[in-house]
């Protein structure tokens, strides 16, 4: 049980990481609490499915194919959906959640409501250390690892990665400096939906695709945002694990524990945020953002 429980929580909590890192790129930037951005993951998700599952294709041309296509989708989303109306925060709800209303009706009448899962991107099992391990959550593992690795490098050496920290500090400021700010913007909604899109691939084997799929991790995203601290990249990361050890903790010892995972994971925000009011690394000044 015990390895069980290691297992699921590093899965479950490096997909989490991968949708909340996206999720603060872009609230860390341009303040937009995107509601559509895990039916990216779902959209994801869906392309894995058809292009392996329907038309046969090979795990590199499926790839190839999905996670360019979900990204091109998000920005062109945010180009001429969510940039005309960033500035109105309750416009920008409503439309995200429309879109990604959308999106769930969209595939379902494309698929219907049937639950389905992608073939698996690397079958069999390797032992580590007398332990079974399915290869696609080793696969899931370093995918993880050497994205999240990659993000941090792009954002603390790259000119790019610098001016997107730039923006998110002071946006003004960053536009006098010489930095094109909505340009600035449209490459990290791009960079954000390329996690949700990785994170979509990588489950797709291990998770039920249907097409309210995205409401789930949705809920979950939120919640490690929020303990996280709003706009943390690092806090992000640190609650993804934090909430992914809660979840299985109570799905694997709560009688019924799959119907409270949710709950529990409220729970834990709650006192997170009682002893912390701003999250586990909650900025106390614009300048820390990121």
């Amino acid at each position: 049980m015990i390895e069980g429980i290691i297992i699921t929580t590093l899965v479950r909590g490096g997909v989490y990481a991968l949708l909340a890192s996206g999720f603060s790129l872009i609230f860390g930037m341009a303040h937009i609490i995107n509601l559509a951005h895990t039916a990216f993951f779902m959209l994801a998700g869906y392309g894995m499915f058809y292009f392996m599952g329907e038309l046969g294709l090979d795990i590199v041309p499926a790839i190839a194919i999905t996670v360019p296509a979900v990204t091109l989708s998000g920005i062109l989303v945010y180009r001429f959906l969510i940039n005309p109306i960033r500035e109105h925060l309750a416009s920008v709800l409503l439309m995200t959640i429309a879109l990604a209303l959308a999106f769930q009706e969209l595939l379902l009448q494309a698929f219907g409501a049937h639950y389905r899962t992608a073939p698996v991107l690397i079958p069999g099992v390797t032992e580590i250390l007398g332990i079974r391990v399915i290869n696609q959550h080793l696969l899931t593992l370093g995918v993880v690892a050497v994205v999240m690795v990659s993000l941090w490098l792009f954002l603390s050496k790259t000119k790019l990665g610098i001016a997107i920290r730039a923006t998110a500090q002071d946006a003004e400021i960053a536009n006098l400096m010489g930095i094109s700010v909505p340009r600035t913007l449209l490459i990290a909604m791009g960079i954000a939906t390329a996690l949700a899109a990785v994170a979509g691939v990588l489950v797709s084997p291990l998770w039920i695709i249907y097409p309210q799929m995205w409401t789930a991790p949705l809920m979950m995203v939120m919640v490690i945002v929020v303990l996280g601290g709003l706009g943390s990249i690092k806090g992000s990361f640190i609650g993804a694990f934090i909430i992914a050890l809660v979840e299985t903790l109570v799905v694997f010892l709560v009688p019924g524990g799959s119907y409270l995972k949710v709950a529990f994971a409220l729970l834990a925000m709650v006192i997170v945020l009682v002893v912390r009011p701003g999250g586990l690394f909650g900025i106390v000044f614009e300048e820390e953002r990121l």
